[in-house]
C-alpha cells in the first residue's frame, strides 16, 4: 500500500478490460484508396485489383498503417457505432484529473501486425489497462505513465474472432510545475529557463556524440559486412558481428516523413516545430529537427543537409535545414 489511497485504488484497475469498440463500417477500397492517397502510397497490392490478384492476397488488401484508422469515431466525439461498448477505456485519465493531474502529453503509440486485413472484413478492438506507472518528475511536471494496450479483431461467422494486430498507447498525466506568481518588486529573481535535455551518452553512441563535438556526422559501420545502422546498437543488425566502425556522412539527405508539432507547447521548444525523418545519401534515416522550410513548404522528397545548431553555449545537435535556405 502507498501513502495515496487514491493511487492504490487506480492501481487496483490495471488488468481491467472493457468491452468492443466497433469499425463503422467493414473494410472497403474507397477507404482504402483515399488514405493511401493521404499518405502518398502507391503500392498496387492497395490499389490495383487486378495486380492484386496476382499475389498470396488473391485480393486488395489494407495497409497494415491503416488499422487503427478503421474504428476511429469519426468527426464527432465518442460516436461509436451500434452494438460498442458504452463502458470508457479512458477512466484512467479522468481519474488522475480529478486529483490534479490535468495535463497529458503522448508518449508513445506503438502498431504492431499480426496479419493484413481483407476487404469485407469487420474490425473491433478491446481495451486493456496495461499499467500505471511510480511517480515521476520531469521537466514538465510530476506524474504518471499510463498505458493502454487495445487489441483488434476480425469479427467472424463462427465465433472464432480473429486476431488482427495491436496500440500500445502510452501517455503521461502530469500537474506542470507552478509558476512563479508575478513580482512587482524590480528586484525579484528572474524565472528559471528551461534548458534542452542533454542526451543520454553509453559506450555505444559515445563516438556519435564526440563525431557532433567535432561537427561531423557519424554512422555506424559494420567491419564485418559493412551495413550502415542508425541509431547505433552494441552489434550489427544485419550480421550480429560486434566489430563496429563508423563513417562520416556527407550530411546531404532527403525528406523521407515529417510531423509538425503544434500541442502542447513544450518549453523550451518553438512552435509550430518541424520533426523529419531524413534519409541520408548513405542509405539510413534519422530523426531530427528541421529547419529553413516556409510554412506549406515542407514536402516528401525535399533536398535538405547538414546543419549543427548550439544551444544554451553548451549543447550542440546536428539538424537538416532545406538545401539553399
Amino acid at each position: 500500500m502507498s501513502d495515496k489511497p487514491w493511487l492504490d485504488k487506480i492501481k487496483a484497475i490495471v488488468g481491467q478490460q472493457y468491452g468492443k469498440v466497433y469499425a463503422w463500417d467493414h473494410v472497403n477500397q474507397p477507404m482504402i484508396r483515399q488514405w493511401c492517397e493521404v499518405m502518398g502510397i502507391t503500392n498496387p497490392l492497395y490499389l490495383d485489383e487486378a495486380y492484386a490478384k496476382t499475389t498470396e492476397f488473391g485480393q486488395i488488401v489494407a495497409p497494415p498503417a491503416m488499422l487503427q484508422a478503421w474504428c476511429l469515431e469519426g468527426l464527432h466525439m465518442n460516436n461509436y457505432p451500434p452494438g460498442s461498448t458504452d463502458e470508457n477505456p479512458y477512466e484512467v485519465l479522468k481519474r488522475f484529473e480529478a486529483h490534479g493531474f490535468e495535463s497529458v502529453v503522448a508518449v508513445n503509440s506503438d502498431l504492431s501486425f499480426a496479419r493484413y486485413v481483407h476487404l469485407g472484413e469487420k474490425l473491433y478492438y478491446t481495451t486493456i489497462l496495461n499499467d500505471v506507472g511510480d511517480e515521476k518528475v520531469t521537466a514538465l511536471g510530476t506524474g504518471y505513465f499510463v498505458t493502454l494496450v487495445m487489441r483488434f479483431y476480425s469479427e467472424q461467422a463462427n465465433g472464432a474472432d480473429e486476431y488482427v494486430g495491436q496500440l500500445t498507447f502510452r501517455v503521461f498525466k502530469f500537474a506542470p510545475h507552478q509558476k512563479p506568481t508575478p513580482q512587482t518588486d524590480d528586484a525579484a529573481p528572474a524565472v528559471p529557463k528551461i534548458l534542452r535535455s542533454k542526451p543520454g551518452i553509453s559506450q555505444d553512441n559515445a563516438f556519435f556524440w564526440e563525431g557532433v563535438k567535432a561537427r561531423e556526422l557519424r554512422i555506424q559501420q559494420c567491419q564485418s559486412c559493412e551495413a550502415l545502422q542508425h541509431p547505433p546498437g552494441p552489434v550489427c543488425q544485419h550480421c550480429q558481428s560486434d566489430e563496429l566502425s563508423y563513417i562520416v556522412s556527407s550530411g546531404k539527405g532527403s525528406l523521407y516523413s515529417f510531423v509538425v508539432m503544434h500541442y502542447p507547447e513544450v518549453p523550451p521548444f518553438e512552435y509550430p516545430n518541424p520533426i523529419g525523418l531524413v534519409e541520408l545519401a548513405e542509405g539510413v534515416r534519422m530523426v531530427t529537427g528541421l529547419e529553413g522550410f516556409a510554412k506549406g513548404e515542407l514536402a516528401i522528397g525535399s533536398e535538405v543537409e547538414l546543419v549543427f545548431n548550439e544551444f544554451e553555449g553548451e549543447l550542440t545537435l546536428p539538424m537538416f535545414r532545406k538545401v539553399g535556405a
